[in-house]
């Protein structure tokens, strides 16, 4: 014989969905919070493109630094005499990998991300060159305790660089200038922002933010072919570019944070500051390597070398144009050892360009 069920009461179905929903949000936060959680194998952001790298684990390692507000990344490795290596746009310490194990071998390498770029975090006073310079130096010379560096700079970092040199010149023992026009006296910022359509447009206030916006990784790839050797900034029609997709996407991880997209087209903005800055810098008088791309050197020199008194080796690089380590690194490396290691040359012949 079958019994008759008793229907269930609602106050026990409203109790039994409580439990169910109580327990269901339990899991799913458990749940959510095993896969927020960071374990031992995480890897911070700044160390992904680098982590499979054996030559990097081998002898390099990131460090962070507080100045005056900003929390200023590095990269450093090696041993023997400081080489300390400034990036411009729209590159990070990352722009110099191609030649750090090379230089590492004989020297301390000292690769700095730039106040608000990268993954130097926080905002720098102004991104004029000379006051960049102050932030590098109080990281290289009081928080690191390098008081014999020899700098080099590529892009805007060189003109970081050449501010380095000539405020703190008991400091710095050698210069390295990699392809950029001197904001300065020979040539003015009007001038300046005329030289190329990108100039121009970084200047401007808002409006590369604007359009650029959530598309900088192709904003990145395209430009980066742009100055490339045969590129259409140097007349050409090339649209190769000498950089991987690790690489690009390196560069786009940190560019599309707004503030280091906006602190990049600062670099730009400051230009008029810039010039003012080079017009009262003391002259730089310790010894100076100037490296540009292939053709460029007679037009660069013309704006560095009254600012520049000791300028022993003067050369382009072959088959390279704006970016002189992606594009030949064996050449700048071969040039930039025999540079640190002390030897020099007499100043290349005028025209001549290229070592024979």
């Amino acid at each position: 014989m079958m019994t008759a069920t008793r229907p269930l009461s609602r106050r026990f179905l409203r109790s039994a969905r409580t439990v169910a929903t109580v327990t269901l949000t339990l899991l799913l936060t458990m749940g959510i919070a095993a896969c927020s959680t960071p374990t031992a194998g995480d890897v911070p952001p700044y160390a992904v493109a680098t982590q499979d790298d054996p030559q990097f684990e081998n002898t390099f390692r990131h460090g962070f630094a507080d100045v005056d507000g900003v929390r200023m990344h590095y990269v450093t490795g090696g041993s023997g005499t400081p080489v300390v290596l400034i990036h411009g746009w729209p590159q990070t310490w990352y722009g110099w990998w191609p030649i750090m194990p090379a230089l590492a071998k004989d020297h301390t390498v000292y690769a700095v991300d730039l106040p608000g770029l990268g993954d130097s975090t926080g905002s720098p006073t102004g991104y004029d060159k000379a006051t960049l310079a102050r932030y590098v130096h109080t990281l290289i010379a009081d928080r690191l305790g390098v008081r014999d560096a020899r700098v080099v700079g590529h892009d805007f970092g060189a003109a970081v660089a050449f501010q380095y040199a000539s405020q703190f010149p008991d400091d710095t023992t050698r210069l390295g200038y990699f392809d950029l026009p001197l904001p300065g006296p020979a040539i003015d910022a009007s001038t300046y922002r005329s030289l190329s359509w990108h100039i121009a447009f970084h200047s401007q206030r808002r409006v590369p933010e604007a359009v650029v916006g959530d598309d900088v990784r192709e904003y990145l790839a395209l430009f980066y072919p742009q100055v490339s050797f045969g590129g259409t900034a140097f007349g050409g029609t090339s649209d190769r570019s000498p950089f991987t997709d690790t690489e690009i996407n390196e560069y786009a991880r940190t560019y599309s944070r707004p503030e280091v997209l906006s602190g990049g087209f600062e670099l730009y903005r400051a230009l008029d500051k810039d010039v003012r800055d080079t017009a009262a810098a003391a002259p730089v008088h310790v010894p100076t390597l100037l490296m540009t791309a292939q053709g460029q050197l007679d037009a660069i020199r013309a704006t560095v070398a009254p600012r520049m008194t000791k300028i022993v080796r003067a050369v382009d690089v072959p088959h390279a144009g704006h970016w002189l380590v992606e594009e030949n690194p064996r050449f700048v490396t071969a040039e930039l050892v025999r540079f640190l290691d002390g030897n020099s040359w007499q100043r290349s012949v005028p025209g001549s360009g290229h070592r024979k």
